[in-house]
């Protein structure tokens, strides 16, 4: 009885102990994890869903998500309501006097609980994502000084570390040394369709002819511009997502993400 009683002990013992061990690390774990801070670079096409899968990333993790799109976006809404646009045509001049006037932040909206774009203090999340922005983006986008202005913002926003940041040129020209790079792309027609789909979800008109010409054209843009053109960085990993779901690009992600942090 006695030796019956002692194995009884032995055996809650080392039950105890194995529990206590799994509990150890997964606290050093949760440890490794909040102190060391990286920067996570999400490039790729318009319409690939980076915005959305670095901000679920983002929440995930406990890191600061930054829109860099949002901010070129930002900078077109500005220039379309301060008559810097003459149709397709941009003063350039007007907006160069005027860019050091442009201040764009981030700020997190309680009810969802991810960031919404502000121009200038303003409020400008639905604004920015019309088709009259899309059509427009591009062109300012890729001229220079705007290019200048948009990179110094981003970089002192994530001098600290614990950011995920997602554009077209965020691990080539902002942040080179980013420890995770990640390329996205799909097809120009699932892409089209994914706008379409998200613009009739919020009630606006939609063409989706109108859409896919915009998408390629802004393909063209973003790859052959003279300033920090949109290419995958040698050291980036290829995620083309045409035919995953949200679950299975999150699965992905996530272990990508876990290795990087244990480099």
């Amino acid at each position: 009885m006695c030796h019956k009683y002692n194995a009884d002990i032995l055996k809650m013992q080392y039950i105890w102990r194995k529990n206590l061990d799994k509990t150890l690390k997964k606290g050093i774990n949760l440890l490794h994890n909040i102190m060391k801070k990286i920067t996570i670079a999400i490039d790729g096409f318009s319409s690939c869903g980076k915005s959305t899968m670095a901000k679920d990333l983002a929440k995930e993790i406990g890191y600061i998500y930054i829109d860099s799109g949002a901010m070129y976006r930002a900078v077109t809404l500005y220039s379309i309501e301060n008559g810097i646009f003459n149709g397709d045509t941009i003063d350039t001049e007007k907006l160069k006097q005027r860019i050091d006037d442009i201040h764009i932040s981030f700020r997190i909206d309680p009810e969802t609980g991810r960031p919404n774009t502000y121009l200038n203090g303003v409020n400008v999340e639905n604004k920015i994502r019309t088709m009259e922005v899309s059509s427009k983006v591009s062109p300012i986008s890729a001229l220079g000084f705007v290019r200048e202005a948009m990179v110094a913002q981003q970089q002192e926003m994530g001098k600290a570390k614990g950011i995920v940041m997602d554009g077209r040129d965020i691990g080539t020209t902002v942040f080179p040394d980013a420890e995770l790079k990640i390329f996205v792309t799909a097809s120009p027609e699932i892409r089209a369709q994914r706008r379409y789909d998200e613009l009739k979800a919020k009630g606006q008109e939609a063409s989706f002819e109108e859409i896919l010409e915009n998408v390629k054209q802004r393909d063209h843009i973003d790859q052959t511009r003279e300033v920090s053109p949109l290419k995958k960085a040698d050291d980036a990993l290829l995620l083309d997502n045409s035919h995953l779901t949200i679950a299975e690009q999150k699965e992905w992600l996530t272990a990508e993400y876990q290795k990087a942090i244990k480099e």
